[in-house]
């Protein structure tokens, strides 16, 4: 009967482990991280293979090493590092945000559109 209880509590949790979690939560523990900012812990919801554009099309990071590369200092100098989400839009895969950013003493805003795929986000398009 133990082996039984143990075996079916293993099951749960490892379903559990498994679900896909949805987008909106994969982006939003993204931003949760951004706002700590703690680099490593901002870039484990993105893929090895992400690609980061400016709207419309203009590639500007590929790979999650070059976006690590790319955002190294702009975390290190991060005297106060704040994302607020305004509006988001969720359709299917899809999360738009639209954002207020603080970084030390500059404010501004811009649209993210974010695409996620196997619980990591694989694209995103920024608007400025």
């Amino acid at each position: 009967m133990k082996k039984i209880l143990l075996l079916i509590m293993l099951l749960i949790n490892f379903l559990g482990w498994s679900q896909e979690q949805k987008p909106e939560e994969i982006v939003q523990k993204q931003v949760e991280a951004y706002n700590s900012g703690k680099i490593e812990d901002f870039l484990s919801f993105y893929s090895e293979d992400v690609k980061i554009y400016t709207y419309p099309n203009k590639l500007k990071i590929e790979g999650k090493n070059a976006m690590r590369e790319s955002y190294a200092s702009f975390f290190k100098n991060s005297k106060k590092l704040n994302c607020t989400i305004t509006k988001r839009i969720v359709t299917k895969n899809i999360v738009i945000d639209e954002e207020q950013i603080q970084y030390n003493e500059s404010q501004f805003g811009g649209v993210a559109i974010y695409e996620v795929e196997n619980n990591k986000i694989i694209k995103v398009t920024f608007f400025q």
